[in-house]
């Protein structure tokens, strides 16, 4: 006989009455749709809502109507979450009705959430470190956890990384899977296979020339969290400013890792964790530091506003084990599922036996193999049709991917040659525009002087980096701290792109955010 929970706790939630007119209007649904991530990720992709209840539990009742159109607002609010009602009980109670509703997480391919973190900070600060260490599980006593990235043959003679790198890391029943050798591919296979939730890790360079490249992952790469990596050694530097002005521009949560805290005194260790108090602090953001799980909880679901920190040692494992419980509890952002297939181009391989194979992130809905696609826009403008062979994460194929999943695709009807970085790979049903110029809402981060009409600087949105002329609206020049209206006009071929995208512009030590307001043609 089922029993209708006495209680909130942990995945199971209770809500008085929800109505469509109110409940699913803009605030009050991204409210609701949060909250049920929050609910899900704790109870690993279940969450159990009780209607009809007050906070405290106790009964109210709902009539007829009321208890769907409640049904009705939180099956919506689960499919913004990829995720549906499987069973429904209703309860008599004096006259009306109380439910119990059981909401479960979709997926064909066996992993019930994924998201994408990004490593950001200075060169050296232990990025790739922290993830290697993560995905051992091990102390990195001997410095050479970083290796386990797929590492190019001059950044491992330099110890230096020039490119972006993709790692992961998996959660099974809630506890991490540990890789023996994270290069296996037969390794990160099964962690895929596997896991119930899975991190893929996009690493960063914190080496200031290879700038571009950073922002690449950042803008490129569907990003749901930035891991802005702080050596205590070396404190907050100019980079560190950098990448946390770029995460914060895209509108990316923010976490702070604090690293090496073995190699440094408490001295050192306090005046690192003061510099980023006030660096948080002076573009709007509150810092708290996680000590204990109990921390995790309050910071959660608040992290527009808060920026937690978590001090870690690779060597001794110090604060490894709150970093895993953090990475368990965050939450999914920004999944439509329910739109068309959308991805931007990163990476291209022609692979002996497989044929072209493109990488990246799917920024929207679902791809199932064998399905037919359009790819492009080409220098004329111009999208084919190809086909999706196969798929695969991380040596792993799958029969369907996910919004956020990173990806190669094999696709057949067109030559490894005739592709170019920033092109896309959408369904037929996103009937995608080819777009030469648009407006848009600019933000001018830093600049030496003042930018004017004409002004042609390299706009980075999603995997496309094409040079672009500005026109100003109403106004001759605009200065560093200043916003305008402008029309951008690609200086050489056409790309896609959607109202509401946003994007970076940088030329020289000119950097710049912003969003696209409409599209011209």
């Amino acid at each position: 006989m089922s029993v209708i929970p006495s209680k909130e706790n942990k995945n199971i939630e209770f809500k008085e009455k929800l109505i469509p007119s109110i409940h699913l209007k803009d605030a009050k649904k991204q409210h609701l749709a949060s909250q049920m991530k929050y609910v899900l990720e704790i109870g690993k992709g279940t969450a159990i809502y009780v209607i009809g209840v007050n906070d405290d539990g106790k009964a109210i009742g709902l009539s007829d109507l009321e208890f769907e159109e409640t049904v009705a607002v939180l099956k919506t609010i689960a499919v913004e979450n990829g995720a549906q009602i499987s069973k429904i009980e209703k309860f008599a109670e004096n006259g009306s009705l109380i439910g119990k509703l059981i909401i479960q997480r979709i997926s064909e391919n066996g992993i019930k959430s994924h998201i994408v973190v990004a490593t950001c900070g200075h060169v050296n600060a232990g990025k790739s470190t922290i993830i290697g260490t993560l995905m051992t599980g091990v102390p990195d006593t001997k410095g050479k956890h970083w290796l386990y990235l797929d590492t190019l043959p001059h950044e491992i003679e330099r110890n230096l990384s020039a490119d972006i790198h993709y790692a992961l890391f998996g959660f099974k029943n809630g506890k991490p899977l540990h890789m023996k050798n994270p290069l296996d591919k037969k390794e990160r296979s099964k962690v895929v296979e596997t896991s119930d939730k899975l991190i893929s890790f996009i690493d960063t360079v914190g080496h200031e020339p290879w700038l571009r490249t950073t922002i690449r992952g950042l803008v490129g790469e569907n990003i749901d969290y930035g891991l802005l990596v702080v050596a205590v050694d070396d404190g907050v530097t100019y980079i560190t400013k950098e990448h946390l002005g770029l995460l914060l521009a895209m509108n990316i949560p923010v976490i702070v890792c604090m690293t090496k805290t073995d190699k440094s005194g408490h001295k050192k260790i306090e005046e690192t964790e003061s510099q980023l108090g006030e660096l948080l602090k002076n573009v709007g953001r509150i810092p708290y530091m996680i000590k204990n799980i109990d921390d995790l909880n309050v910071v959660i679901d608040k992290l527009d506003t808060i920026v937690p920190m978590v001090k870690t040692s690779a060597v001794t494992l110090e604060g490894y084990d709150l970093l895993n419980k953090f990475m368990l509890s965050l939450p999914e952002r920004r999944k439509n599922f329910d739109k068309p297939f959308l991805m931007f181009i990163d990476k291209i391989y022609n692979i002996s036996g497989v044929g072209t194979v493109v990488s990246g992130t799917i920024k929207q809905g679902r791809l199932q193999t064998g399905k037919e696609l359009l790819l492009g826009p080409d220098k004329e403008g111009k999208f084919r049709k190809v086909k999706a062979t196969s798929i695969e994460m991380h040596y792993h194929r799958l029969s369907e991917a996910d919004t956020g999943f990173v990806v190669g695709i094999a696709i057949r009807g067109v030559d490894h040659e005739e592709l170019e970085r920033g092109m896309i790979l959408a369904s037929e049903e996103l009937k995608p525009d080819v777009i030469k110029s648009f407006e848009a809402e600019v933000l001018v981060l830093t600049h030496p002087t003042r930018i004017t009409n004409g002004y042609e600087p390299v706009i980075h949105l999603y995997t496309v980096a094409e040079s672009a002329r500005l026109e100003l609206f109403g106004r001759d020049y605009i200065k560093a701290g200043e916003t305008a209206k402008v029309k951008a006009t690609f200086k050489y071929s056409p790309h896609f792109l959607e109202e509401g995208d946003k994007f970076i512009f940088r030329e020289g030590k000119t950097k710049g955010i912003g969003t696209v307001t409409k599209i011209l043609n």
